[in-house]
């Protein structure tokens, strides 16, 4: 079933605050340690906020997402637009995905793992992903910490309120399983500049979070060759205090 059918046209005015620019620096550092790629996959590309970039850099990009909707967006972004890399857009599941050849790295950033709320699932990931690159290419992924969907639920309910677009956000966490359930009502513009005609939007999201030290374990496990750990965006080892844990690992 495909995620983020209705929200694929309110998506980039809601994320525009989204850190897109740190992701393509930790990514830039990642590749100046461990090797620059050329071909590129990006794992839940969505409407294509980082692929769209790489590509215009000079990479060439295959953006691969489950859902149609966000990726027509990204085709539309993309355009005819003059750069020196390319973007290939392709349906998929990141638990199955396939390029037909092998890929120098592979990226999957925006906590897009934690919408994969079976173990067996991130395994099936991690599996395609090693087959998918080359010999010595690199993995790169940011899941959210336990603590953040903890604090999620304590914080909740999130509001937005402008004149195009508004919401209601509001989250139940299963602290057993460290899974959330974000609910969101949004009511966005139904004409660009019309103001007092508004489609409403209902959507549901459900992420899990995963310990560190399982997820470091399991890309060994899958064939990863070595595993480094990150926190928020540095090259920096994860500790307590981190809510964005930053994964590189190399096949």
């Amino acid at each position: 079933m495909e995620a983020y059918t209705q929200f694929a046209g309110v998506y980039d005015r809601l994320m525009a605050e989204m850190p897109y620019p740190q992701w393509l620096a930790f990514a830039d550092a990642c590749w100046e340690r461990y090797g620059r790629p050329k071909t590129i996959v990006d794992l839940g590309c969505g409407t294509g906020s980082i692929a769209i970039p790489l590509a215009r850099s000079g990479f060439n990009v295959f953006g691969i997402d489950l859902s149609s909707d966000m990726l027509t967006i990204g085709r539309s972004k993309w355009g005819d637009a003059a750069a020196a890399g390319s973007v290939t857009w392709l349906q998929q599941d990141m638990t199955e995905w396939e390029i037909g050849e092998a890929a120098d790295a592979v990226i999957s950033f925006c906590d897009c793992l934690n919408y994969l709320t079976e173990e067996d699932d991130v395994l099936r990931a991690f599996a395609a992903t090693h087959r998918g690159l080359k010999p010595g290419g690199l993995f790169l992924f940011d899941v959210h910490a336990p603590r953040t969907l903890s604090r999620y639920a304590e914080e909740q309910p999130f509001v937005l309120d402008e004149p195009d677009v508004a919401y209601i956000w509001t989250c139940e966490l299963d602290e057993e399983r460290v899974e959330i359930e974000h609910h969101l009502t949004i009511f966005a513009e139904a004409e660009a500049g019309r103001r007092g005609k508004y489609a409403r939007i209902e959507e549901t999201h459900v992420q899990r979070a995963y310990d560190a030290e399982w997820l470091r374990e399991a890309l060994l496990a899958t064939g990863f060759k070595a595993v480094e750990m990150f926190g928020d965006f540095k090259l920096e080892p994860a500790d307590d205090e981190t809510e964005r844990l930053f994964f590189a690992a190399v096949k």
